[in-house]
């Protein structure tokens, strides 16, 4: 499994704004350079920072014709020296194996864009120390190295106090977030760039400070900055999880389904939105006389959930009877499409996009829509669910509850569903509108799980 390949795919959907969706109340990234701009101007006239050497005929809110890609209507292209404070080189000063501070160097700048605390050195030149002290967020720039590995960067996270050497370069972003722009500079497109401006002498490559500075960052709105980044943690430890030997892809892809099913049936997929209609109203609706029960393994669930019992929310039915009337014959052969449809002139009737669950063997509790009208295969029954509740909601919980619907089926010689555990299947209820934003998380994240897939 090439965990760098899948790396790279994530971190190349991150910055081109295709890993989570846009939201179009956030401000447009264009305000937030207007606002890096003006912040700089202060710092500058308060002599905190020097003045930019960018030459005056420069537009203040520059577009550019020739980006390296195509980005979202929100999104903007700027360059590097557009969104930082400073590009400091390192001490030159020589490091000692004991000292006062620890000195970073471009062996401590991992591939991955960490930073490795290991064989480190120190200094204990007090005027190095003043001037080359690390800060919070700050990203470090190699500056010099092989040609595979110059600039490599990472982010500062205080782990410890450290100044850097000479072979760095000190990156201060201005009022966007550091770690999406060690996202951008750990992806594909970044590496590329890296290759193509590189001056090459014996051994080494470099890129200077002046080079750096025109580096293009595709720059989002602020709130959804943070939103990529934390959705590329989670990507991460993924990807952790995989290069760690604890299965392949398509294990950790599936853990990684029903760990986000998990969630979502316990109220931690998405947030609460007190403005909703509790589910005990709906559940109402549902069953006039419903009283809520306790609930079992889902205690702690939010305020405005209720957890019943599955048969209260759908029933395994059987179509009606019919004959003379020739349809196709929906068994899961077609259904799966592995086999060509056969028609039937008898049957029981299932009309088009409704649902039909396997209740005879192996694969019992499997779920199907079907593509159109026709005849209900022998092995299958009707799933039909109450319209108060949202279908897709539903059937993500039986999905959940598919390892353990094939482990206690019922019956020798043909195994079958255990329709008395499907119906008891407890089942966590959140308003309505939750329900739906549920959905919609779930669907993205397998997609988003699926396209990586795909991908590789």
């Amino acid at each position: 499994m090439d965990t760098k390949k899948l790396r790279q795919k994530i971190l190349d959907l991150a910055i081109r704004g295709k890993l989570i969706p846009q939201d179009p109340n956030d401000e447009p990234a264009s305000l937030l350079l207007e606002r890096i701009k003006a912040e700089k101007e202060r710092l500058t006239k308060e002599g905190k920072i020097k003045k930019s050497k960018k030459s005056t005929k420069t537009s203040d809110t520059p577009h550019y014709q020739n980006v390296p890609f195509e980005v979202p209507e929100s999104w903007v292209w700027c360059r590097l020296e557009d969104i930082v404070c400073e590009l400091k080189y390192g001490t030159s000063e020589k490091s000692s194996s004991v000292g006062k501070i620890a000195v970073l160097r471009m062996g401590n700048i991992t591939n991955v864009g960490t930073i490795d605390y290991s064989n480190l050195v120190y200094s204990s030149n007090d005027a190095d120390i003043e001037q080359y002290s690390l800060e919070k967020d700050d990203l470090l720039f190699n500056r010099t190295n092989s040609s595979e590995w110059v600039g490599k960067t990472a982010i500062y996270k205080e782990e410890q106090p450290a100044i850097y050497a000479g072979y760095l370069i000190r990156i201060r972003p201005l009022l966007i977030s550091p770690d999406y722009l060690n996202t951008v500079m750990n992806s594909s497109y970044y590496r590329d760039w890296c290759y193509d401006v590189k001056t090459d002498a014996v051994n080494q490559s470099n890129i200077n400070a002046q080079k750096l500075s025109q580096l293009m960052i595709p720059i989002p709105p602020l709130k959804e900055q943070g939103r990529i980044v934390a959705e590329m943690d989670k990507w991460i430890s993924l990807i952790d999880i995989i290069k760690n030997g604890k299965g392949d892809l398509l294990i950790v892809t599936k853990q990684a389904k029903s760990k986000i099913l998990d969630l979502a049936i316990h109220g931690k997929l998405v947030p609460q939105d007190p403005n909703d209609e509790p589910a005990i109203e709906l559940l109402k609706r549902i069953n006039p006389s419903f009283t809520p029960c306790d609930n079992g393994h889902y205690e702690n669930l939010p305020d405005g959930w209720v957890v019943v019992p599955m048969q209260m929310l759908c029933l395994l039915i059987d179509g009606e009877k019919q004959n003379g009337i020739e349809r196709i014959n929906l068994d899961v052969k077609y259904l799966r499409g592995e086999s060509e449809a056969k028609t039937l002139i008898f049957g029981k009737y299932v009309a088009a996009n409704s649902f039909l669950i396997l209740v005879d063997g192996e694969n019992s509790g499997e779920v199907f829509r079907t593509p159109i009208d026709g005849y209900q295969g022998s092995t299958f029954k009707q799933l039909s669910i109450n319209d108060n509740m949202n279908t897709d909601y539903v059937l993500q919980v039986i999905n959940l509850h598919r390892k353990i619907l094939r482990e206690n089926k019922v019956g020798s010689a043909i195994p079958h569903l255990n329709k008395k555990l499907f119906k008891a299947i407890e089942v966590p209820i959140p308003p309505h509108n939750e329900q739906k934003r549920i959905v919609e998380a779930i669907n993205l994240a397998f997609k988003q799980l699926d396209v990586i897939m795909e991908s590789l």
